[in-house]
C-alpha cells in the first residue's frame, strides 16, 4: 500500500525497534509525526500499553485515511488513535508540554531539526525521541553531502549529542534510527 503512493514505510528491523522502545517506556501517549499509510503506527501500538493513544499527524489526509482503516484491521480501537491532520510544525506547538512518553518522527528531512526541537518541550524527563532516516540515505558521513536534508540531519544530530539535555544512539536500523532518552 505505502509503495503505491510513493511513500518508504519503516522496515521491519525498525519496527520492531519502535515495538521495543514503547514497550520499554510503558508507553502510554506517543506522538508519531509522519502517519504514513500506517506502517510505523501499527509497531508503536503493538507496543505501547493497552490503554495507550496514539496522536499521529501527517500533511496527507489520503494517507490517514488508509492508516485509519489499517489500525482498525490491526485490531486497534478508533480510541487508541488521534489523527491530526496538518503540517508537524504547525501542529507540534498546540500539543501540550511534558506530557509525552515517545515522538517518532518520520518526516521531511529538512524539518527533522525543527520537529526534535518541538520534542525537548513535549517529553517528560524519561521520554524517548526516535528519528527515521538518521543516516540520510548513507549521505550522513560523506561531507561532500550538502543538500538540505542531509545537512539538517547532521545539525540536529550534532545538537542532540552536544546537549546535556538528552542521551543519544544512532543505530543503523532500517535508513538509520536516532534515539535519545529526554534527562
Amino acid at each position: 500500500m505505502a509503495a503505491e503512493l510513493g511513500l518508504a514505510p519503516v522496515s521491519p528491523g525498525a519496527g520492531a525497534l519502535l515495538r521495543l522502545l514503547a514497550a520499554a517506556g510503558s508507553a502510554k501517549s506517543v506522538v508519531e509525526i509522519g502517519t504514513g499509510t500506517g506502517v510505523s503506527g501499527t509497531w508503536l501500538l503493538r507496543g505501547m500499553r493497552p490503554d495507550g493513544v496514539l496522536t499521529t499527524i501527517d500533511v496527507e489526509s489520503e494517507h490517514q485515511r488508509i492508516a485509519r482503516r489499517i489500525f482498525v484491521e490491526a485490531g486497534f480501537a478508533p480510541s487508541r488513535t488521534r489523527i491530526i491532520a496538518g503540517r508537524a510544525l504547525d501542529v507540534l506547538p498546540r500539543l501540550a508540554d511534558g506530557v509525552y512518553d515517545l515522538i517518532f518522527v518520520d518526516a521531511d528531512a529538512t524539518e527533522s531539526g525543527a520537529c526534535a526541537d518541538a520534542a525537548l518541550r513535549l517529553l517528560r524527563p524519561g521520554g524517548t525521541l526516535i528519528v527515521n532516516g538518521a543516516l540520510a540515505g548513507g549521505r550522513i558521513g560523506d561531507p561532500a553531502a550538502r543538500d538540505a536534508g542531509t545537512v539538517t540531519i547532521r545539525e540536529m544530530l550534532r545538537t542532540i549529542r552536544e546537549s546535556d539535555d538528552w542521551i543519544p544512539a544512532v543505530l543503523p536500523t532500517g535508513a538509520g534510527v536516532l534515539a535519545a532518552v529526554r534527562r
